[in-house]
């Protein structure tokens, strides 16, 4: 199809300088268009002024008056979250978060991170870090459909044919969440009025999805603890503790994002 020769003229040339900014790993997309309102962004002494500012590259650039270096390779770490943390830079309330950890928990020359997802919270377990904004945002997609796989303990009363019923999407005070793979661990001893741990897989990532879906079958989950995102799983690492993806796995993943799911 001939391309319009008019919108090839207005297209500004280069990337909106939030995506720019993410893929060098200051920070998410959403993270930098706050910065630009608070002023935190300059471009050669003045600051940004909306993040509509398409730049070819980030030459100029300084974040909180420090110039922008040019991207670090991509780096991923897993991360044993405990419960009581934020997932976020810093919190209006004052409550700790995942950088207070992390502080102590990652190699000092570590670059910057974001969390790839987040995790509530009281929900702990497995939380994937990355300098790359563009990795990311392809693992956070819903489109993508990177499998998240939870393990929940939950009081009440529930059977396998009522978490294998998930399988066909659930529909929740006007949100649908889709295809859910869930499994009562055979430790749990079938049906009654108890504590039950069970597995749940899901793709969409959506708020709470975990949380809403067993409280939707009658369940109080008590314990919710991600145990792997794609590919990679949380094992045997020590909570609190964060620990460097290999880069030959990383790679076979991203190459696997590209084949099938792009």
């Amino acid at each position: 199809m001939p391309t319009n020769p008019k919108q090839s003229e207005d297209r500004p040339e280069g990337d909106r300088i939030a995506k720019l900014l993410a893929r060098a790993g200051v920070a998410s997309r959403r993270e930098i268009e706050r910065m630009i309102a608070d002023k935190r962004i300059t471009l050669n002494g003045k600051p940004v002024e909306t993040p509509a500012t398409f730049l070819t590259s980030l030459r100029g650039v300084s974040v909180d008056g420090k110039p922008v270096t040019a991207p670090e390779p991509t780096q991923l770490y897993a991360f044993h979250k405990p419960t009581g943390l934020i997932t976020a830079e810093r919190d209006p309330k004052g409550r700790a978060t995942i950088y207070d950890a992390l502080v102590n928990a990652l190699p000092k020359d570590t670059p910057r991170v974001m969390p790839i997802g987040r995790l509530d919270l009281n929900t702990e377990g497995l939380l994937l870090l990355t300098n790359d904004g563009g990795l990311k945002r392809q693992m956070e997609l819903p489109a993508n459909g990177v499998p998240r796989t939870y393990r929940a303990r939950a009081f009440g009363e529930v059977s396998q044919e009522q978490l294998e019923s998930l399988s066909e999407g659930v529909e929740i005070d006007g949100v649908r969440y889709g295809s859910i793979d869930a499994n009562l661990d055979h430790g749990s001893g079938g049906s009654g009025v108890k504590n039950h741990w069970i597995e749940m897989t899901i793709t969409e990532g959506k708020n709470r999805e975990v949380r809403r879906v067993l409280e939707y079958l009658g369940l109080k989950v008590n314990r919710l603890i991600r145990t792997a995102y794609g590919p990679f799983h949380l094992g045997d690492l020590p909570r609190g503790q964060a620990a460097r993806i290999r880069k030959g796995d990383l790679d076979r993943f991203r190459s696997s994002l590209k084949q099938g799911r792009q």
